[in-house]
């Protein structure tokens, strides 16, 4: 008996799954629906859209650093406040236009990042989080005794947006807060698909092992860190010029931090997927639970509670396990095709 000849196979490296171009399709229908939203939408609904974009950027920003880095900051307040006091300084105090000035105070933040992630990255682990935590309040402190930018009981920023009809102030901050919460989002998908996103990768499973195949791991670090606040500076300004009203307890409030945690400790820590879901989830309660005072917080601290024991990758950890739905895939997949054109996929 002849044995039958062997079947041919040939091998390729992919990254996009099917899920994802789905998802590509309806992210580009959403978008173009949020872009045209001042002609169409209501304005209460447009405040809304805001407030999800730019939490979605926290919570974002947040997950690159304690997710992907290893980071886990208890202070990111801190670059809030200053992203929201920058925009004072820029537009209050130098003229410059509000909405230009959004920016510019990401820059200034991450300039001002600079020196304080040198001073934080001497502690490690719980210390690490601790000190982040008390240099914000450092920060706090600091801008409740600056006098001319409103000292402890802050100030208004009303007459920086003198000259702005309420549509284009609505709509510019609509479009800032897409770039915002679309960019976070895309930007990291970007990141993690990158070079730098192997090492994020490396160092977020093994900061050892990583060393040992040549990652610098504190410049990796240090480039998430000023990113993360980069971003935190960003939200900031836009956060009050959305409120028009600044004061250092509510701009370095520790409640920032708390959200953006929550947000993705309640949707997946490590995951792009992940703070979006966790954000659906905290604006859904919020909107359910707000009525009921200080059991709305109770309520959201069980659940995440609940979460961390019973689903430690989070909500879409949960799903993934059970239908591997990857919507921004980064992982490189091996897919095997023989020669009747039958393929079979490998994770890699």
């Amino acid at each position: 008996m002849t044995s039958a000849p062997p079947i041919a196979r040939t091998a390729a490296i992919v990254r996009g799954t099917r899920a994802s171009r789905l998802g590509g399709v309806l992210g580009a229908v959403i978008l173009l629906a949020l872009v045209t939203m001042p002609w169409w939408g209501e304005r209460a609904d447009m405040h809304t859209v805001v407030e999800f974009l730019y939490m979605l950027a926290l919570a974002e920003m947040w997950n690159l650093l304690a997710g992907f880095g290893g980071l886990v900051s208890i202070g990111q307040q801190a670059y809030v406040g200053i992203g929201g006091y920058m925009l004072v300084l820029l537009a209050m105090k130098l003229g410059v236009g509000p909405f230009i000035a959004v920016p510019l105070c990401g820059i200034i933040t991450a300039i001002i990042a600079i020196p304080t992630a040198a001073l934080v990255f001497r502690l490690r682990g719980a210390y690490f989080a601790v000190g982040t935590w008390v240099v914000a309040e450092v920060f706090r402190l600091t801008f409740a005794n600056i006098i001319w930018l409103g000292a402890g009981t802050g100030t208004s920023l009303t007459s920086a947006m003198m000259g702005y009809s309420a549509w284009l102030r609505d709509s510019l901050a609509l479009w800032i807060a897409i770039i915002l919460g679309v960019g976070s989002v895309m930007g990291i998908y970007w990141l993690l698909r990158s070079r730098l996103g192997l090492a994020l990768t490396a160092i977020r499973d093994s900061e050892v092992a990583s060393r040992s195949l040549g990652v610098d791991v504190r410049r990796v670090k240090f480039g998430v860190y000023i990113v993360s606040a980069f971003g935190c500076g960003m939200v900031g300004a836009l956060v009050y010029l959305t409120k028009l009203r600044i004061s250092p307890d509510a701009a370095f409030d520790i409640n920032w931090t708390a959200i953006m945690i929550f947000t993705v400790v309640i949707g997946g820590i490590g995951t792009i997927e992940g703070p979006i879901i966790g954000c659906i989830v905290y604006f859904v309660l919020r909107d359910l639970l707000a009525d009921y005072g200080s059991w709305y917080l109770i309520a959201m601290g069980l659940i995440a509670i609940a979460v961390m024991v019973w689903a430690r990758r989070g909500l879409w950890g949960l799903l993934l396990a059970r239908t591997d739905l990857r919507f921004f895939p980064v992982q490189r997949r091996v897919v095997i095709e023989d020669e009747a054109g039958a393929s079979k996929p490998v994770e890699g």
